[in-house]
């Protein structure tokens, strides 16, 4: 019997960000010790799930809340994200929240429902590359509007404008930004809310890092929207500490009713894969209800995570780099033009397999000549693998020289 040939829309699939983790694999089982600056994972190091999150999940398991739940999500959980948003000044009521898997599921079903074949998506550059991949698993096209290095990777309005064509299905923002840490102000989300009005093209806003913020203040697009419609992504992993819980929603802020069509499509997406997590969706509620210690926490020991990261990579005259606003990444830029590396994945991988520290090219987000650093280790695993990073660049530029 022949090999079956896989259809052709899984052959383009990519995610860089555990491609990189392959090799690191590969080279582990050698005995090489791997340091992992690669996956945005903060339980995999000194941050912890808090206890009453955990307690309120062995609770629902030991009261038997083990069964198949509303395919939409609970109410009492879409009810306590609904209260969250209203602190946030944004109206959304449980009936305009889905809850899902994870925001990749969110990501999936939504895409799924709004693309098809020939559709584009606006997508900044650089970005998540979980869109760009379901976007052409869906028969679409990923557009990306430029975001701008030399003024704190803001976005540039006029190229938005110039990528906005009859095929254009929604414009994404992704705020606070996966890979740069940009946090864009309330001016460049109007802005670019003006222009999706003009055209009458809704938004979709990746919000999942929005109470990960050092500097500044994070607006959530819905807020400020008016009667442009909104699908707002966001979930529990990152602030909450709970990534392989996988529980995510999406909201949508739906002026007129405009966006029913779509999240009714989302709806019959999530019936056909029955629910989200049972028990660990009353441990969302645990987690919006309850005390919020470990956040503020968490962001005291990012933030000087973050700033021996800049302060060790500007030895470098080889590196420059914006210092992020919120999340827990750095998206430095490399010049290679004087090394022996061609492109940023052959540094990374050099890097990798001389040093054991593992980055993530930037060319992995749509970004060449640029490399996504994960700032969660501990400082002095940092200052570890800063010093690898640092060595191995001094040595090959000697080498080059």
């Amino acid at each position: 019997m022949e090999k079956l040939s896989p259809a052709k829309r899984s052959t383009e699939l990519e995610y860089a960000i555990r491609e990189i983790a392959v090799l690191a694999s590969k080279i582990a089982e050698s005995g090489r010790k791997i340091i992992h600056l690669n996956i945005g994972d903060p339980v995999n190091f000194d941050f912890k799930t808090p206890n009453h999150i955990k307690e309120a999940l062995i609770d629902a398991v030991k009261d038997n809340y083990n069964m198949y739940s509303a395919s939409e999500g609970q109410h009492d959980l879409r009810s306590a994200i609904s209260y969250k948003l209203s602190t946030q000044h944004i109206n959304i009521s449980e009936d305009e929240i889905i809850v899902t898997n994870g925001i990749s599921e969110a990501i999936q079903m939504l895409l799924g429902v709004l693309v098809d074949e020939g559709d584009e998506i606006l997508l900044p550059s650089p970005t998540y590359p979980s869109y760009r991949s379901y976007i052409k698993f869906y028969g679409g096209i990923p557009v990306t509007y430029e975001t701008l290095e030399e003024e704190k990777w803001n976005p540039s309005f006029d190229d938005i404008k110039k990528k906005i064509s009859r095929k254009t299905k929604a414009i994404l923002l992704v705020n606070p930004n996966n890979p740069t840490g940009a946090v864009w102000s309330e001016k460049i989300i109007k802005e670019i809310i003006q222009i999706a009005a003009e055209d009458n093209i809704p938004l979709i806003s990746d919000e999942v890092y929005d109470e990960i913020i050092f500097s500044g203040t994070h607006i959530p697009t819905a807020k400020v929207a008016n009667e442009v419609p909104v699908i707002g992504f966001n979930g529990f992993s990152k602030a909450h500490l709970m990534t392989g819980w996988r529980l995510g929603y999406m909201y949508f802020h739906n002026p007129n009713g405009v966006l029913d069509v779509i999240k009714e499509g989302v709806l019959k997406t999530a019936r056909i894969r029955l629910c989200a997590n049972t028990p660990v969706q009353k441990a969302g509620v645990a987690a919006l209800k309850g005390p919020k210690n470990h956040i503020t926490e968490l962001i005291n020991k990012l933030r000087i995570r973050r700033d021996i990261c800049v302060k060790r990579l500007l030895e470098n005259e080889i590196i420059s780099t914006n210092i992020p606003e919120g999340a827990y990444y750095l998206f430095p830029k490399i010049d290679l033009s004087n090394t022996k590396w061609k492109n940023d994945k052959e540094f990374v991988e050099d890097l990798l397999k001389e040093t054991g520290v593992c980055l993530v090219p930037g060319s992995g987000f749509g970004r060449a000549q640029h490399f996504r650093l994960v700032f969660l280790p501990t400082p002095a695993v940092l200052e570890e693998a800063l010093d690898k990073i640092n060595n191995f660049l001094r040595k090959s530029l000697q080498r080059g020289s």
